[in-house]
């Protein structure tokens, strides 16, 4: 069926998209605001957001600049700091082939300490580097000479403004997955930060990373009650590569998640200065009756369905396809048990003759890949150093799973591209009711799904930026989302049933609790829906109300 604007919804088996007549929103008045060029004084390129959940105070890393926005009171005047190239490396940048556009320095990481400061890391010109920015004072550590203080970022952050890039933080260390050299043709998911001996990386290989284009990490931390084998924590990469193992004259391109453990030190000999855990499975987003994959991940949200229960984390993933001639956009979610299960099972192994993969050689033990715990550090394996030859050879050439991570769309959309989302869970951890999927366009729309059981229903699109601004951050907070594009930020309501102005829209949210009453306002309700289609039986009491 074919939408306003010319936008396809596909309804999919058990998994319907409804919709209704009204489909624009404007932004309301519960506290909405959206910040411009105005307001950021022409600062631009905003690509990094960093939120202090405590204090609201959000971090933005932009072209030459880092801002600081109090999200309690928007229309306060943003901090600023201009941290910028000097004249002569912007010069030689630009002898080195880039354009002068490119040669600047393009803020691309901001990541919390835990002393009061963050870590900042830019471009600069093709020749990365990273500074110390003390929240406090909002200014930049100073060297003896007067300068900003800054070390190396290769390894850290990207080259290039539009390369592909992902960092997390975990116990105090950056875990990066970045290109590392200047042409950005070497690419490495690294421990960045820490002892030097522990800076470990990927091995240089294309079986183990294939033309990879990053796209997003999270830190799982085992919770102290509820870890019986004592397992490490761990650290989770998505990206799409090109895969070695399919035997075709095209390129097809793959979405991964690879996984590495906290305490990997890498090898005494063999991986030596390498992971010794890195392991990687292919995530499969497919519509099963039509036999369509969604093959291009571009985002992932990682939530938590009961909060603080690390195994309840939910990876939500968002995909375009590669065969797909029109725009396609696809979401589906993979918990993550499924991956777990998928890297304690069967390696794939890749046959040299022919460069496709077969079954593996029997397995050495102590399995290949497996993080240290009790069991391992009992039978003297208190570290990675201290693994057999022959376990590292082995994970060295099967870091590959032999089988998928496997899900069916949450919903499809043609004629749309969704370049970010953000999920929030609604109803309560013994009642829970459903999800609200928040979609940024690459048109400056936000798109807000209810997703109930196996319907997916469309509720509002806002309009916030021009069409030329795609969006490229949304963070949740406090019942809040903070929107980004690449020129500016919007504050707007992100949960409640006072979100839905209309019955209609009211209507359609049903399965999330919301009641539009006598009084003519969308409220929260603790009663159950009858028999029956809910959202139909509801538009029916709209149209009664209205008269029609």
């Amino acid at each position: 069926m074919m939408l306003p604007g010319g936008a396809m919804l596909i309804l999919l088996p058990m998994l319907c998209l409804l919709w209704g007549a009204s489909w624009a929103a404007t932004l309301g008045g519960l506290g909405d605001t959206i910040l411009g060029p105005k307001e950021f004084r022409d600062v631009a390129n905003f690509s990094t957001f960093l939120l202090d959940q405590s204090s609201g105070m959000l971090y933005l890393g932009a072209k030459d600049a880092i801002l600081a926005v109090d999200t309690n009171k928007p229309n306060q005047p943003p901090q600023m700091i201009v941290w910028d190239v000097p004249v002569d490396r912007r010069k030689s940048c630009v002898a080195k082939g880039k354009t002068e556009a490119d040669c600047n320095n393009y803020i691309r990481l901001l990541e919390f300490l835990g002393d009061g400061r963050i870590y900042a890391c830019g471009t600069y010109a093709f020749d990365p580097q990273c500074a110390f920015l003390e929240r406090s004072s909002f200014t930049l550590e100073k060297s003896e000479d007067g300068g900003v203080k800054m070390e190396t970022g290769k390894g850290k952050c990207p080259f290039e403004p539009s390369q592909h890039y992902t960092a997390v933080m975990a116990g105090g260390t950056l875990y990066t997955a970045a290109t590392s050299n200047f042409l950005g043709t070497l690419f490495d998911i690294s421990r960045a930060t820490g002892p030097e001996q522990e800076r470990i990386r990927t091995e240089r290989s294309i079986n183990w990373l294939s033309d990879p284009e990053f796209v997003s990490s999270a830190f799982i931390e085992q919770s102290a009650d509820s870890n019986p084998t004592g397992d490490d924590d761990k650290i989770y990469f998505f990206f799409t590569e090109v895969a070695k193992e399919y035997d075709l004259y095209t390129k097809v391109k793959v979405p991964r998640v690879a996984r590495v453990c906290k305490s990997d030190v890498g090898g005494m000999k063999t991986l030596q200065r390498r992971w010794t855990t890195f392991l990687k499975a292919e995530l499969v987003c497919e519509d099963k009756p039509s036999g369509q994959r969604y093959n291009i991940l571009t985002d992932v949200f990682t939530t938590q369905h009961i909060p603080g229960d690390p195994s309840s984390t939910h990876f939500y993933g968002l995909f375009t396809s590669q065969w797909q001639r029109e725009e396609v956009s696809a979401v589906c979610v993979f918990s993550l048990s499924d991956i777990s299960k998928v890297m304690d099972g069967p390696f794939k192994e890749l046959k040299k003759t022919c460069e496709n993969w077969i079954n593996p050689e029997p397995v050495p033990t102590p399995r290949p890949g497996q993080c240290l715990n009790s069991a391992l550090k009992a039978e003297g394996f208190e570290s990675s150093l201290k693994l057999p030859d022959k376990v590292l050879t082995f994970v060295r050439d099967h870091p590959l799973m032999e089988n998928s991570v496997t899900a069916a769309p949450l919903l499809v959309r043609k004629g749309i591209t969704y370049t970010k989302l953000a999920v929030t869970q609604t109803g309560t951890e013994e009642r829970p009711r459903g999800a609200v999927l928040h979609l940024g366009t690459d048109r400056g729309e936000l798109h807000r799904v209810a997703v109930v059981g196996q319907n997916a229903t469309l509720l509002q699109e806002i309009p916030l930026f021009s069409s030329q601004e795609p969006v490229n951050n949304i963070l949740l907070h406090q019942g809040r989302a903070l929107v980004g594009s690449p020129l500016s930020l919007a504050r707007i309501q992100a949960e409640g049933c006072a979100l839905y102005p209309s019955c209609e829209v009211c209507a359609r949210a049903r399965g999330l609790g919301c009641v539009w009453t006598t009084e003519g306002a969308c409220r929260p309700t603790t009663e159950e829906p009858g028999p029956g289609d809910m959202i139909d039986d509801a538009l029916r009491k709209c149209d009664i109300q209205e008269g029609k």
